[in-house]
């Protein structure tokens, strides 16, 4: 449930904005809250990201969601493959489209 690229953008949101709430997280990502809230708990239990409770202006408990220094290793290493995924499916697509415009041409 929690492949690389929900662990990349969970880590890059939650670095981004480290007070982001699960169902913001949840919103962004187009997932649902239950399986942010999974990914969420799994990403504390491997020791990526860590949770602070702070009290907000309405005075609500709310959590602040840091990455550790494994989490942030972890984040650069996904960029990384993920960089690499996108570039390899950007190439693939290139040669798609190539093709296709061979075959209006004839």
């Amino acid at each position: 449930m929690l492949d690389d690229e929900y662990r990349y953008k969970i880590l890059k949101a939650l670095q981004q904005d480290p007070s982001m709430s699960q169902r913001e997280l949840a919103k962004r990502l187009e997932i649902s809250l239950g399986k942010a809230n999974f990914c969420v708990k799994a990403l504390i239990e491997k020791g990526l990201i860590k949770a602070d409770n702070f009290k907000n202006s309405t005075n609500k408990m709310g959590y602040l969601y840091l990455l550790t220094p494994k989490g942030i290793e972890e984040k650069a290493s996904l960029t990384k493959r993920f960089l690499q995924r996108k570039i390899t499916e950007y190439e693939k697509l290139e040669q798609e489209i190539e093709q296709l415009r061979q075959e209006v041409k004839t």
